[in-house]
């Protein structure tokens, strides 16, 4: 990837069809930092396959021109692992929201953690259920109320990014969609990062969750780099920052980066071409079949 190695501008990503979030939706500084990280690596169109989830993460889908697989709920990593297995030429971007990403599909998230899958995943966490009107989320706040829980959420929250740094993600980090000069940098370090990146992405729901607000998130927000004694490479103070949500303040920026081998390096199918490349037209496999009978 060479740094603004080519023309394309921001909007030449943009599809025919205009967003149809609700106004003022988180997913507007996604769609526009994701659309600027890729102009600033100099990556084309063709070069980029984006799997969704389900949700209104996944609608982006209709106004993002790149590769693109909809895929079921939850089921956005396996889809993404076995493109890059096949294509691991091609940048690979997964978008799901927290249901996806730590409800329905959470046991994919573990494991493409642990394998250091060569993908970048990006959650839109809203902390609630936008698309289906505002049901409570795994990361929903103690306490929270919607038509679901009308009492108030009883359980803790998942902490998306303790979880990755637990799973061995080699990339770790959150930004937040109100802020997309910063969001845009997030991106451009996780798709530059060689193995599984993983960015949590504070994504205010404006229709349905009243309490995790911009104002709400701009009060206690602050960036890692502020604080000098974290380092990146530390994974001690990574979890320890993690936590620091549940006390007030939010850091965002990068937790966590390690160099290591990929899933992909270990794979000496793909060393020499990717596995699209190979041909396969002009092998018998009559003798394999035969042998079951």
């Amino acid at each position: 990837m060479n740094k603004k190695s080519n023309n394309l501008k921001p909007s030449d990503f943009n599809t025919q069809r205009k967003p149809t979030w609700c106004l003022g939706c988180g997913n507007f500084g996604i769609w526009n930092s994701i659309k600027k990280a890729f102009v600033n690596l100099g990556l084309k169109n063709h070069q980029i396959l984006i799997v969704y989830g389900i949700g209104c993460s996944g609608n982006t889908t209709n106004f993002i021109k790149t590769y693109a697989f909809h895929a079921l709920h939850g089921r956005a990593l396996p889809i993404a692992t076995g493109a890059k297995l096949a294509n691991h030429k091609l940048n690979i971007i997964v978008m799901a929201g927290d249901g996806d990403g730590v409800g329905i599909g959470g046991n994919h998230f573990i494991h493409s953690c642990r394998r250091n899958i060569d993908i970048t995943y990006i959650m839109h966490d809203n902390k609630t259920y936008g698309l289906t009107t505002g049901q409570t989320s795994p990361t929903s706040d103690k306490g929270y109320k919607t038509k679901s829980t009308p009492l108030g959420v009883i359980e803790e929250p998942i902490n998306p990014v303790s979880l990755a740094l637990s799973s061995n993600a080699t990339f770790v980090a959150r930004g937040f969609s109100g802020d997309v000069k910063y969001l845009t940098n997030i991106f451009e370090s996780a798709i530059k990062h060689k193995g599984f990146s993983f960015v949590d992405v504070l994504q205010p729901c404006v229709t349905f969750n009243k309490k995790n607000t911009y104002d709400w998130y701009r009060e206690r927000i602050y960036k890692l780099e502020s604080d000098k004694e974290h380092k990146k490479e530390d994974l001690i103070s990574a979890f320890k920052k993690s936590k620091e949500d549940m006390g007030g303040k939010i850091p965002i920026g990068v937790f966590f980066q390690q160099e290591k081998p990929s899933y992909g390096d270990g794979l000496k199918q793909i060393e020499r071409k990717p596995l699209v490349d190979h041909v396969i037209n002009d092998i018998d496999i009559n003798n394999l079949l035969t042998s079951y009978f």
